[in-house]
């Protein structure tokens, strides 16, 4: 089972999913309003996209516990950590709270690696769902998690030289639904320029000098592609010098839409659909070393850190996801909060 998702870069495979939801909660998968979280800020002067108005592309099955294959072999006590550490973001979300909040208490009465107990929670305060499409198709593509593990730096030096920034002091979040009402939920990101307000400086401007990020730096890295990962995958954990590990997730975005440097060199004719992945475009920066910068800068997107405790709570030692809490190894996929809440229990 998985509890929690991500939006670091991930690896796949095809399978059947089977969703856990309360009655209240599968019509949150319905109508994707339960699960939902605030992404990074659209370009300064964008406008959000409307809500799709189309009924949803999945089907949702009622099925009993014995249905699911395997489930009484299972261990769920496993999955138990993952579903508490949810639970605090969950039961304190608006509109989920009270749909949560039942099954969030239930689950801490359950004892640590008590198979049987979690297994009667489980079936006590979830209905199975098999998930479908439209058409009936019942194998998807399930997408999991890694993590990047990186050697870094505290301190600038000859080998370390690419800083992860924290968020910047002059970078602003206007929340225009907070002047507009018409605008609920629209925001733009930018800075003062005396009584106006800019688009943030892009990717080309702050790797120019152009922003104030002097002090900003959490750690310095030694690979220029690397650093330029991490900001796509939105996580790492950084190896010190001291023998000491830090874990970095993603804090803030200066507000510039993100482009991939994949697709430009395949329009540039330099690596096919097949090459552009994140291992060709690695051996092409090692192969053209001069000409990495001025790609870089294609993507006008850059992303700001914070350092990532462990939760302590649960001993989940794992990076941020959508949810904002952290994911346990092997117990967390991607969902598209438009079908399925986050926080929703999964059985693959």
């Amino acid at each position: 089972m998985n509890t929690a998702s991500s939006s670091a870069t991930s690896a796949s495979r095809s399978i059947h999913v089977i969703a856990m939801l309360s009655s209240v909660a599968a019509l949150c998968a319905f109508v994707g309003s339960c699960g939902t979280v605030r992404g990074p800020a659209p370009p300064v002067g964008s406008r959000s996209a409307a809500p799709a108005t189309e009924p949803p592309s999945v089907v949702f099955q009622a099925v009993p516990f014995s249905a699911l294959p395997g489930w009484s072999n299972d261990t769920p006590a496993a999955a138990l950590p993952s579903f508490a550490a949810s639970c605090r973001a969950l039961i304190g979300r608006g509109e989920s709270a009270a749909i949560w909040r039942p099954a969030c208490a239930a689950a801490s009465a359950v004892a640590a690696h008590d198979d049987a107990g979690a297994r009667a929670f489980f079936e006590a305060q979830f209905t199975p769902y098999r998930v479908t499409t439209a058409d009936g198709i019942d194998v998807g593509r399930v997408t999991g998690y890694y993590e990047p593990r990186l050697k870094g730096s505290r301190a600038r030096d000859d080998r370390y030289r690419y800083p992860l920034y924290a968020p910047p002091d002059d970078l602003l979040t206007v929340e225009l639904g907070e002047i507009f009402p018409a605008l609920q939920s629209e925001r733009v990101r930018g800075r003062l320029d005396g009584k106006r307000v800019l688009p943030y400086w892009s990717r080309a401007e702050i790797e120019a000098g152009q922003a104030r990020l002097s002090g900003r730096e959490l750690v310095w890295i030694d690979d220029p592609v690397e650093a330029f990962f991490v900001h796509i995958q939105g996580s790492a954990r950084v190896d010190l010098a001291d023998r000491s590990s830090v874990r970095i997730g993603y804090a803030d975005q200066n507000g510039h839409p993100y482009r991939s440097i994949g697709r430009v060199l395949i329009e540039r004719g330099e690596l096919t659909l097949e090459q552009a992945s994140m291992q060709g475009i690695k051996a092409w920066a090692t192969q053209h070393p001069a000409k990495l910068p001025s790609l870089l800068d294609e993507n006008p997107s850059y992303v700001f850190f914070r350092e990532i405790a462990a939760d302590s709570d649960q001993g989940i030692d794992g990076p941020i996801g959508a949810l904002g809490v952290p994911l346990a190894a092997g117990r967390a996929v991607a969902v598209d909060a438009r079908f399925l809440p986050l926080g929703a229990p999964l059985f693959l």
